[in-house]
């Protein structure tokens, strides 16, 4: 899968964690939390909740949240999650796709994460 990193926050910087959340998702406000952290000087984090962009929603074919995508620079997504998902999981996920190798007993950072 791949996005267009010019529909999300920051396409300049080369990592992107887009959440699809839904404002009547309890699960989907935590998951949103879990990736706002990982915002630095090279990870966009862009929450898309679906009553405002339901454009990109749609664009991207989302039908369940809380969705999360890894994506580079080019928009090539590295890992994703659908539904609830640990910080760890998340942060690990991120963390091996940015430096493949980092996390101990990963498997490339498609290996971190359960693909959409």
């Amino acid at each position: 899968m791949q996005v267009d990193r010019g529909d999300f926050a920051s396409p300049d910087l080369p990592w992107l964690v887009a959440v699809f959340t839904s404002a009547t998702c309890s699960t989907c406000a935590d998951v949103a939390a879990k990736a706002g952290v990982l915002a630095s000087q090279e990870v966009a984090v862009d929450i898309i909740e679906w009553s405002v962009a339901r454009d990109r929603h749609d664009r991207y074919g989302i039908e369940a949240v809380p969705l999360v995508v890894v994506a580079d620079a080019a928009g090539i997504v590295r890992a994703a999650f659908v539904g609830p998902v640990s910080a760890q999981d998340l942060w690990s996920a991120v963390a091996e796709c940015r430096e493949p190798g980092s996390t101990p007993g990963a498997d490339g950072c498609t290996g971190t994460a359960r693909v959409v």
